[in-house]
Formats: structure tokens, sequence, C-alpha cells
């Protein structure tokens, strides 16, 4: 559980010396449990307290990283049950699975397929995360030789399974640079495992045919030094995979159960052979609690859903989603193109830039920073009034990007005209359409010319 500012006090030195950035050290006790500062900045911390607080502030689901550079897959370090009651932080990774028992000419076209699926949705790139390889043809060096393409042909984070702990680990070795996960660790291989696991420094796929199992294994890891840890609690089907998802989640959150404080995985390839419940499946465990579900599809019709499933669950609920305030230029605009303006609320962004696009008319679309809000709810509160909107045309020279001084703004801000009218005389401020999708034709007889 979280420790509060009054419990960190009573760790600290208390000399109020201000090196740490804050004025007392209450203050830095208080942004200590908030996430604010760090342990470090105290310069007077003694190790072995330090040693405590670190441990006693860890999160109840440890984070653990999958993979290297910018294509790591981070998951774990959750703090609610539920996503209203704050956010969810680590999204899901989506993990493709291959078998080695596949041809190698099927095994090519699947991986350039799952390399050329990645969506683009309110200005995130949505793709697939990991690569699950499977060890299923008997022969040791199908197998080598499926994890050799994968890491030369791809840059995905990358699962390892093999119930051959020889293989299992052999394979590891080729691509422990890439920080594999290996998998699974059972109570049959944990020993001759954990010396290969603190060697290569990979995260290990811990199963159990139980939650009782699972707490077993995760000790013997935790004694001996494997600190990156994933569960598989070998649920069988979408019933028993929400019911064990949860005692894990709820074990480590509300009852502090470090044995349990660890991500998880599921496999709903395996659970199903009908494609649309295994899709379904793989989008339940999303919402209840997988860090890493594997799948087999690479149909786009079922992992686009599946895509845009896990951004709306992990899009922190609190914030709306914005984009860059700036002057964006749409289909390379001149000193004779229309320029327009509207919030940093990103679906009025890109309706309105997609609007601008079909109209195939160049234009400048200015954006202005509202924190996310729409244009009335912006204006009412003074984010997106006339001398806000003035402060804009200043702060980014508008009136040296066009010849002429027509400003486009949201058919919607009626009221806005009369402030833009005084606080900017030399415009021409003109009502745009209500609708996003007249623009194309409103920018079509506006500036025929």
């Amino acid at each position: 559980m979280a420790l509060k500012g009054a419990e960190i006090i009573k760790k600290l030195p208390k000399t109020n010396c201000k090196e740490c950035g804050y004025p007392t050290c209450f203050a830095f006790a208080m942004k200590l449990a908030t996430g604010g500062a760090k342990l470090e900045d105290c310069p007077y911390l003694p190790t072995e307290v330090k040693a405590e607080l670190e441990a006693a502030m860890a999160p109840p689901i440890k984070l653990v990283t999958i993979g290297t550079g910018e294509n790591a897959v981070v998951i774990g370090g959750e703090e609610v049950m539920f996503r209203h009651e704050k956010t969810f932080f680590h999204e899901t990774g989506i993990a493709i699975l291959i078998s080695d028992r596949e041809r190698e000419s099927d095994i090519e076209e699947r991986i350039k397929g799952i390399k050329a699926l990645h969506f683009e949705r309110i200005g995130q790139k949505l793709k697939i995360n990991l690569l699950a390889l499977s060890f299923e043809s008997g022969e040791k060096a199908k197998f080598e030789a499926l994890v050799k393409n994968a890491c030369e042909t791809t840059d995905f984070a990358l699962i390892l399974i093999s119930r051959d702990t020889d293989v299992l680990f052999s394979a590891a070795n080729l691509c422990a640079d890439r920080k594999p996960l290996v998998y699974p660790i059972t109570r049959e291989n944990i020993s001759l495992a954990i010396p290969k696991l603190k060697e290569l420094g990979t995260p290990a796929g811990v199963k159990g045919e139980r939650i009782e199992e699972i707490v077993s294994l995760t000790s013997n890891l935790q004694d001996a030094g494997v600190e990156e840890i994933v569960l598989d609690p070998g649920s069988k089907n979408i019933r028993e995979a929400i019911r064990d998802q949860s005692l894990i989640r709820r074990a480590a959150l509300k009852k502090g159960f470090r044995p349990l404080g660890y991500p998880t995985i599921s496999f709903p390839c395996f659970m199903y052979q009908d494609a649309f419940k295994e899709a379904l499946a793989a989008a339940t465990l999303m919402t209840k609690y997988a860090g890493i579900v594997v799948i087999s599809q690479v149909d786009k019709h079922f992992l686009f859903p599946l895509l845009v499933h896990r951004f709306n669950i992990y899009s922190d609920p609190r914030r709306p989603m914005t984009v860059e305030e700036k002057v964006y230029e749409v289909s390379t605009p001149d000193e004779h193109s229309p320029l327009l303006i509207t919030t940093n609320y990103a679906l009025d962004f890109f309706i309105v830039s997609g609007a601008i696009e079909e109209a195939n008319i160049p234009a400048y679309l200015c954006i202005k920073d509202t924190g996310g809000i729409g244009v009335m709810a912006a204006w009412t509160s003074g984010k997106f009034n006339g001398e806000a909107i003035a402060d804009f045309f200043k702060k980014y020279g508008i009136e040296n990007k066009v010849k002429h001084r027509k400003l486009i703004i949201p058919g919607v801000a009626r009221k806005l005209k009369d402030e833009l009218e005084e606080e900017l005389p030399d415009w021409d401020i003109i009502f745009g359409p209500l609708e996003a999708s007249d623009i194309p034709k409103f920018l079509s007889e506006e500036w025929k010319e």
C-alpha cells in the first residue's frame, strides 16, 4: 500500500535544510507521497532508511519491461482496480503467436503482415507490441531459426514459449540483448531456470495451475533475486480468466500481497479456436486486467477493434485528448490561403483538418490551447475569447502569414465575433459552418479564387 506523507516524515532527518528544493521536510514528504519528488533529492537520508522507504513506497504491482529501446513494452505499475478511480497507466501489450511448426513462407508472410498493422487514431499510433514465438515443432534448430528471423527482421519485443527448458534458454541466449520474456517457468523447471534468468537478465513468465502455486513460484524467484516476473494463473476459459485476474489484482492492490504484485499474461489464443471468441476474450482481458494478451489473429478486421478498445481503456479519463498549440499548415498553404481557428481538443483538430484536406484547398489551421476543451466551454471559461485569440495572433505572427485579413471562426461561436472585431479591428471575422462536414463546401464557395 502507498505510504502517506505523515508516515514518510517520521523517517526523514527533519533538518529543514531546503537542499531538496522544498521549504520543509514535511513538504518534501508530501511530494514523495504523491510521486512528485524522489528519495535521492534528500542528501541526508541514511542508506538503510532509504532502502526501507524504497521498499515501502514500491508500487503494489511491479513494473516489468520486456524488450529494449523505444519498442520496449512496459507493464504493471497500476494503482487502482477501476479506471474511473484514477487511471490505468501501462496499456496491455498485444502479442501475436507464431509457431515454428508453420512453413517458412507462411512465417515470413505472417511477420510481414504484423509489421504492416498500424493505425492512427486522434494522433496516436495503434499497433501490435510483441511477437510470441512458440516451440511446437520438436526441432530445436527450427525454433532457433524462428527466433533469429524475428530478431533480424523486426524490432518487436519478444516472448519465447517452450516447455523444453534447454530449448527455451538456448533461444533466450540468442536474443538476450533484446530482453525477451521467457515462458513458462513452472515448479518443474524453476530450479534450472533461476541461474539462467539471473545470468541473462530476462523477465520470467511464471505459470501455475492455480494461484497458490504461483505464490510459491514467485516467492522462490524473489528469494533468488529475480525481480521481473509476469504471472499466468493458467486460466482455461474467459470465466476462469476474469476470476483469476481479479483475484491477483485485488490481492496486490487491496492487501499489498507482494508475491502476487506483478503484471499478468493471458492466452486467448489457447482458450478458443473460434476467432470471434478469441477476440472477445482478448477484449475482456484488456479490461480485467491482463498486462499482455497473446492472440493468433493477424486479420486487421479483428485487430483494429482490439487496438481501439485498448486505446480507449488506457486514455486518462481525467484529461481530454489534446494536440499541440500552433499554426498547422494543411496541404502547403501560401499567403492567399484561408485561415481558420479552433481549440486544441483533439477531435476538433482532426475533424476540421480532415475536412480541409477533403476540400482540397490548402489552408492555415490555428490551434489555440484551451486545455483540451471544446469551443463553447473554452469561450465561457475565457480560454477562447477575443483577447486570448488576439494574443495568439501576436505570439505566432499570423498577420505575416497571409496577405488577406479574413479569419474563419467556428460557426457555433456566435458571440465570439463581436469580441474579435474589437480585439482585431483590421480583420474580417467570418463564421464557418455549424457542422464540420460542411467545411469542404464552405471553403470551395468562400475561397473560389
